[in-house]
């Protein structure tokens, strides 16, 4: 499986009438900043903008070269006039005190909008399914050679995987119950990801080579086709187009402490409108104080404070994954998330 795809995520065309004043310059913005390998387009903007979300509205294109949304390392970006507005453009060579030369398409890879590394895991697995979409799985009924457990190479007997319409799957065993961070409402059930396997001839029972274990296979566990999500092709960060408000819902990947960097899931999915791409503020949610100044037993809550922000790379029906791009205070299960 190859990424580079992963990596040529394409800059939001600028829209049209909205200046890098409206759009709200960092006040510590350099007036040029030279493009390293590392780099994202989300680091970038907020070097130049408080919320870097609004990078559309300031970049400049230019429509001379193959690509003119791409940005690479090695290019100078620079804050510039054009028709009567501040704009971020790649500045020219000469502009740079370079020697002249051509822009052509490059080789080496554009920077990504956001760190994929942190999210590749995310891409195939886990998963959100449905109480009947996990009931019906295939399911390993038994292990070759009489394991109890099995890892890369060992072989597994499923029920029931009767045509070959897939030779790719992937292994998983049930996980939390992911519920409305308000209501309680059950949205849907993670699918812990086991391991990949690969079908040797289909059947019931079904019969499959494990490729890839991140844990133990064990009779019970369910099989699913394996299905790659292209997140990241069209990734452009962007606010919902009416306020939305939700919670986070979990942690993933066995972390306690959510940090800069760390994937969550949100209780807020394809049926409220969230789309890849859509930013999100995260607020501590309030916590009670006894004031022991008042009549006797009362409380208060405090309020909400701002504590990062966050961006979805993965939806599905009721429940999206996300990625925290900015943590200014700790972040819990149950703080909120809603629209900038």
């Amino acid at each position: 499986m190859t990424f580079r795809w992963l990596a040529a995520l394409p800059v939001l065309l600028v829209a049209a009438g909205i200046s890098a004043e409206e759009a709200s310059l960092n006040p510590s913005h350099p007036s040029k900043y030279t493009v390293v390998q590392g780099d994202t387009l989300w680091d970038i903007a907020a070097r130049f903008l408080r919320n870097p979300w609004e990078w559309p509205t300031v970049w400049q294109r230019n429509p001379q070269i193959q690509n003119p949304d791409l940005i690479y390392p090695g290019d100078v970006l620079e804050l510039s006039r054009y028709g009567g507005e501040t704009k971020i453009r790649i500045a020219e060579p000469s502009e740079i005190r370079l020697s002249p030369r051509a822009r052509v398409e490059p080789t080496r890879a554009a920077i990504p909008t956001i760190r994929m590394d942190a999210i590749r895991p995310f891409l195939s697995q886990p998963r959100v399914l449905s109480e009947r979409e996990r009931d019906a799985a295939p399911y390993i009924a038994g292990l070759a050679d009489g394991r109890i457990l099995g890892g890369e190479g060992d072989l597994v007997y499923v029920r029931a995987i009767p045509a070959a319409t897939s030779r790719s799957f992937t292994l998983f065993r049930p996980g939390q119950v992911y519920k409305d961070g308000e209501t309680g409402e059950i949205l849907g059930y993670e699918a812990l990801y086991v391991a990949d396997a690969e079908l040797q001839s289909p059947g019931d029972p079904a019969t499959l080579v494990l490729l890839r274990n991140e844990r133990e296979a064990s009779v019970g566990d369910r099989v699913l086709p394996l299905q790659w999500e292209k997140t990241g092709f069209f990734v452009h960060p962007h606010v919902t187009p009416r306020p939305v408000r939700g919670h986070i819902i979990s942690v993933l990947d066995g972390v306690s402490q959510i940090g800069q960097y760390e994937v969550v899931a949100v209780d807020r999915g394809a049926r409220d409108g969230i789309e890849i791409g859509h930013v999100f503020d995260i607020f501590q949610k309030g916590t009670e104080i006894r004031d022991l100044y008042g009549r006797l037993g009362s409380q208060v809550v405090s309020p909400e404070q701002r504590a990062g922000s966050l961006m979805v790379f993965r939806v599905f029906h009721r429940v999206s994954y996300a990625l925290v791009l900015e943590a200014t205070r700790t972040v819990h299960v149950l703080d909120v998330i809603q629209t900038p």
